[in-house]
């Protein structure tokens, strides 16, 4: 399998961004651990509430850029146009990105809800999308056989 010049590109920027999902892992096991393990969390305290949703923020961070890197060779198979492929590419990171934050934001402040909405947006944008251009090429590739 040879992947497109453009998945190469959006992986590599979405392989850049995994530092930072380890950084915020190690922080919540500083905040977990009350600085025992793990580093970053100096003067963070959190409440429960507080601490599941930086928990959600971490969780979903790490799920949705795998599941951005998968789609990038998904894409790849798929027939769209050319924007439509674009769309879909960065709208996956984007929704990882948003979503994470939308969580880490919700735990101070309830305005930052609009980032998990628009992550979600973005997610399912790119899961439709990809998903029907695949049918579609599943389809053309049938008729070929």
């Amino acid at each position: 399998m040879q992947l497109s010049r453009e998945a190469k590109l959006v992986s590599g920027i979405i392989l850049l961004s995994i530092p930072t999902i380890m950084y915020g892992g190690i922080t919540l096991l500083s905040i977990l651990t009350q600085g025992v393990s793990g580093f970053g969390a100096e003067g963070i305290a959190l409440d429960e509430v507080q601490f599941a949703l930086w928990r959600a923020g971490h969780a979903h961070a790490g799920v949705w850029v795998i599941l951005s890197l998968v789609m990038q060779i998904l894409i790849d198979s798929a027939k769209l146009s050319s924007s439509m492929k674009w769309l879909s590419r960065v709208s996956a990171p984007i929704a990882a990105v948003s979503i994470s934050g939308g969580f880490f934001g919700v735990a101070f402040l309830p305005e930052f809800r609009w980032l998990i909405y628009f992550g979600t947006f973005n997610l399912l944008l790119s899961a439709l999308l990809t998903g029907v251009g695949l049918l579609k090429n599943l389809r053309i590739a049938h008729l070929h056989t």
